[in-house]
């Protein structure tokens, strides 16, 4: 029956850690921009901001993100095939990834992993924290069996009829994440867990930064990607219009597979060790992962000028007036569509060689991150909890004003926090440090202001979150009960009447031997002299 979730309990279970991950993310986070601008907080020491550096960024960029795609990949199959393939499959599945979740957080907030998110040896963790680490990955494999099992479910029932473009962006979204987790897999499995526990006395550092970056990349790609989608599925309707067309999401979702696993050298090209071509290779592939994305601006804009025009909007840009700007999802998918041009920008610098060396490891590469995992996704994220959880739960949305302020208050604090990054990094501050003096060099004096700016920006950033969790409390637990409204996709303009019939984009089977194909290039040289060439490897330290 429309409207109603045989799995609901199951999609708000992963919710909920999703939910409880923003909320404690966001409070890492704010204590951080204000240590870095030496304002001084109880509590505040090196120790403390490097455990809530690496706790900000294991809840925000795998925690938050990881739990929140599953509950939307859970929503899409709900809602396109009336249930998931394997229910007790799933929760099992949830089970593992809760497990790791909260065993990983338990080294971090217990001072034993202060290693930040990307984990980079010769820092060494307690065992725990990578266990933690792969239980969640291994919990995530478990949702992407049950979304491409449903994926090929609806093409055994209707081969004549491609699945919806949000099934189909999620299953790429799926494979994708299934090709680019071996990598860290590899890393946890054959590297850190071992070394951790004491089997092997001494780690390559730069084969895990490797193995690492073959994941690290990607990843970003697993956040952007459900955003995407909802982006070509949901926003058009939201806004009162039809999507531009349908096929050109099909290919980008396809194209985003093949293209987003062989592009991690982007991060290593201060790396010794790779050579200039593979990194040249690399950069290559990076450039081309750009053009799905400028696909997705061209047709996201053309669908929000057509529902422009149809709520009355005339002229050249008359249309952008009469778009529904008090609709809280709305407004946070088109604030998190700004920030990303820029974000997207400075990520064509970050993959230019030349370039890269003058801002690699600088404050630009964390205002950089925040302005894609921090805007394209999680203010998306946040516009659509606005609109699936009353669609969910049957409960009206409460504290609608705070809703309606709250992607604005966002769109503000980013602004003033990620823009700033960029101006301080290309001044020379380096990223993650405690404090903004750097011990008194003069070369640190400019950076002062500037990162007084940066922490309004994030006590800013923190109001809007706690808007958004309260917001997110108010409706699960006190909203007022009223008829659930199904999710219905938007439509297609001009979509031909008899549906589009499969075509080649809608192969995704094959895209993903594609892909396997150019990472397995892109990677099996490199990797390969890596683990041939003579190895010293390190110890391992722990710096507090």
């Amino acid at each position: 029956m429309p409207g109603r979730f045989t799995d609901r309990r199951l999609i708000l279970a992963n919710l909920w850690v999703a939910l409880l991950a923003f909320g404690v993310g966001a409070c890492m986070a704010v204590m951080q921009a204000m240590s870095r601008a030496d304002l001084e907080l109880p509590f505040r020491s090196p120790k403390m901001y490097y455990m809530s550096v690496t706790a900000h960024g294991i809840l925000m960029a795998l925690v938050f993100t990881t739990f929140f795609i599953m509950a939307l990949g859970y929503v899409v199959v709900d809602t396109d095939r009336g249930r998931i393939p394997w229910p007790r499959f799933a929760w099992a599945s949830y089970g593992v990834a809760l497990t790791g979740t909260v065993l990983t957080l338990g080294t971090v907030y217990s001072f034993k992993a202060s290693v930040l998110y990307t984990f980079y040896p010769p820092m060494q963790a307690h065992p725990l924290f990578y266990i933690g680490l792969t239980l969640l990955i291994v919990g995530s494999w478990g949702w992407c069996a049950e979304i491409i099992a449903a994926w090929r479910g609806a093409l055994r029932e209707r081969p004549d009829r491609p699945v919806s473009l949000a099934l189909h962006a999620t299953t790429a979204n799926a494979m994708l994440w299934v090709l680019a987790t071996l990598g860290v897999a590899a890393e946890m499995l054959l590297q850190l867990i071992p070394w951790s526990l004491g089997l092997e006395a001494k780690i390559d550092p730069l084969l895990a930064r490797t193995l690492f970056w073959y994941f690290g990349h990607p990843l970003v790609y697993f956040w952007v990607l459900p955003a995407y989608a909802i982006w070509y599925t949901v926003l058009p309707r939201e806004a009162g219009g039809k999507l531009f067309s349908d096929p050109l999401g099909r290919m980008t979702f396809a194209l985003f597979l093949v293209l987003s696993a062989p592009v991690g050298f982007h991060h290593q090209f201060m790396d010794p060790g790779i050579p200039a071509g593979w990194k040249l290779f690399h950069m290559a592939n990076t450039m081309l992962v750009a053009f799905p994305s400028f696909v997705t601006a061209f047709t996201i804009c053309a669908s929000l000028e057509v529902a422009g025009r149809l709520r009355g909007g005339t002229g050249l840009f008359g249309w952008i007036r009469t778009l529904p700007w008090g609709n809280p999802t709305v407004a946070s998918v088109l604030l998190a569509l700004l920030l990303f041009l820029v974000g997207g920008l400075g990520g064509l610098i970050n993959a230019s060689y030349a370039i890269n060396s003058a801002i690699h490891n600088t404050a630009w590469v964390q205002g950089h991150f925040h302005l894609t995992v921090g805007s394209a996704t999680a203010l998306t994220f946040m516009g659509t909890a606005y609109w699936l959880i009353p669609k969910l739960t049957g409960r009206a949305l409460q504290f609608e004003l705070l809703a309606k302020i709250q992607p604005y208050l966002w769109f503000v604090g980013m602004v003033l926090f990620a823009m700033v990054n960029h101006v301080t990094g290309l001044l020379g501050m380096p990223r993650r440090i405690f404090e903004d003096a750097y011990a008194g060099a003069p070369q640190a004096i400019p950076w002062h202001g500037w990162t007084l700016v940066s922490a309004f920006g994030g006590i800013v950033l923190f109001v809007s979150a706690m808007f958004f969790m309260l917001v997110m409390l108010g409706t699960l637990f006190a909203g007022a009960r009223v008829p659930q409204e199904p999710i219905v996709w938007a439509e297609s303009l001009g979509e031909p009447a008899g549906g589009y019939t499969p075509g080649v984009w809608d192969r995704l089977g094959l895209w993903f031997v594609v892909a396997v194909a150019v990472a397995a290039i892109a990677y099996g040289v490199p990797l390969w002299h890596l683990v041939h060439m003579t190895r010293y490897g390190s110890p391992g330290f722990h710096t507090f």
